[in-house]
């Protein structure tokens, strides 16, 4: 299986970069763990939020995989305990999926196209992240139900 995390924007805080590489580096033991950042719009300030999501979904569409599963990372999205969301990867994996893309989109959220596009929603949190923090929170997330999966000690109930 390979999992892609597909993001708007670049991080810029070292710490969360370091944090990062540290969990794709662990993931490594269980899948392909890939992360891809779509820049920033150029000239955004001068559109707006509508078109600012409409051309951001044009290039989240152009990164999506064919016939894997596409889940927006939303906070209107579906909530999961850590547990849950290990039992929801290996369902994945049970129901034969080679590819699970996950997205976070930019400041404004997605557009009606990429919300057609998906199979589902889901939100890490009723709290609200930075999309920077996001990354961090959700790539130590998929490591940690990788552990629950395998019966290792990293999660504690």
């Amino acid at each position: 299986m390979k999992i892609t995390l597909l993001v708007i924007g670049k991080t810029n805080k070292s710490f969360l970069i370091e944090g990062e590489q540290e969990y794709h580096k662990r993931l490594r033991k269980y899948i392909q763990f890939d992360k891809i950042e779509i820049p920033d719009l150029k000239n955004a300030k001068k559109l707006s939020e509508a078109e600012i999501k409409k051309e951001e979904g044009k290039l989240i569409l152009n990164k999506i995989q064919p016939n894997g599963l596409v889940v927006l990372l939303d906070d209107k999205g579906k909530s999961f305990s850590s547990i849950q969301f290990a039992e929801w990867i290996q369902d994945s994996l049970n129901r034969g999926y080679k590819h699970i893309t996950f997205v976070v989109g930019g400041a404004y959220g997605f557009s009606d196209e990429v919300y057609a596009a998906a199979h589902q929603k889901m939100s890490l949190s009723k709290m609200t992240f930075s999309h920077q923090m996001i990354r961090l929170l959700f790539t130590e997330q998929v490591y940690r139900a990788f552990t629950i999966l395998n019966n290792e000690p990293y999660h504690h109930e």
